[in-house]
């Protein structure tokens, strides 16, 4: 169970958001944190700790500047999402992330786009493509959800969908949409599924808040998946010490 840490952007700045208030005016937005540092200063911090596998997320447009400042303080260290596509997919791994992530790009009309999937594959390989699952409950299912998170697609997200997609990627980044930027607590039934489902690296993330949430997520997950802890870490506004989640998910 490894600590994969975050730097979401918006408008250019790092900042904590309800992922579901996103899509549409920047007046609707609900913004948990705006940090008065920049990417890279978050990125210099998760490579003094050695943390690697974290996250860049661009959320909208305008973000571009400060991703790559924060690839580029880390290189190597840290994957990228938020816009990527087959066209642009290598200019951010010559600048130094480890992989791309990719979700609405292989997600069209509410069904997986297989071409446009083998298409990103083809230019960046299978090795450094993470694929981005994050879903919605509904009607007793798990569906992925694209654009910004308003879009529900038809795609299930069970064991049987997730063994067929590990062929066309290194890792899955799976974020809880109902609970993600709510510090909640974490969606239990969606980490068991994804448990006993996945045979490949996977970060969860939505609602973690506590320590007891680290600890019920070790014990369902047998410290299989991975954990993304955003808006409930005092770097980033909220009350749980960052130093101390590190040390916790260093732990063997």
């Amino acid at each position: 169970m490894k600590f994969r840490p975050c730097i979401d952007l918006h408008n250019g700045k790092v900042k904590q958001i309800v992922g579901e208030t996103l899509g549409g005016s920047d007046k609707q937005v609900v913004e948990n944190f705006v940090s008065t540092h920049d990417s890279a200063y978050y990125a210099d911090m998760f490579k003094r700790d050695k943390l690697t596998g974290g996250h860049v997320i661009m959320l909208g447009g305008g973000n571009e500047d400060a991703a790559l400042a924060a690839l580029r303080a880390y290189p190597g260290g840290l994957q990228i999402g938020g816009g990527i596509h087959a066209e642009n997919a290598a200019l951010y791994l010559e600048a130094g992330a480890s992989h791309v992530i990719v979700t609405s790009y292989i997600f069209r009309d509410g069904e997986l786009d297989m071409d446009n999937l083998q298409r990103i594959v083809a230019e960046v390989g299978k090795d450094r493509l993470v694929i981005d699952l994050s879903c919605k409950q509904r009607d007793g299912q798990w569906l992925v959800v694209t654009n910004q998170w308003k879009t529900f697609s038809n795609f299930v997200v069970d064991a049987g969908h997730l063994r067929e997609l590990e062929s066309y990627c290194d890792e899955f980044l799976i974020h809880a949409v109902d609970v993600e930027g709510k510090r909640t607590g974490i969606l239990t039934s969606l980490i068991e599924l994804l448990a006993q489902g996945v045979t490949i690296p996977t970060t969860y993330a939505g609602g973690a808040r506590s320590f007891e949430d680290l600890d019920l997520f070790r014990r369902l997950t047998a410290g299989k998946l991975d954990i993304t802890i955003g808006s409930a870490l005092d770097i980033f506004g909220g009350a749980l010490p960052y130093d101390e989640v590190v040390a916790y998910c260093g732990r063997e």
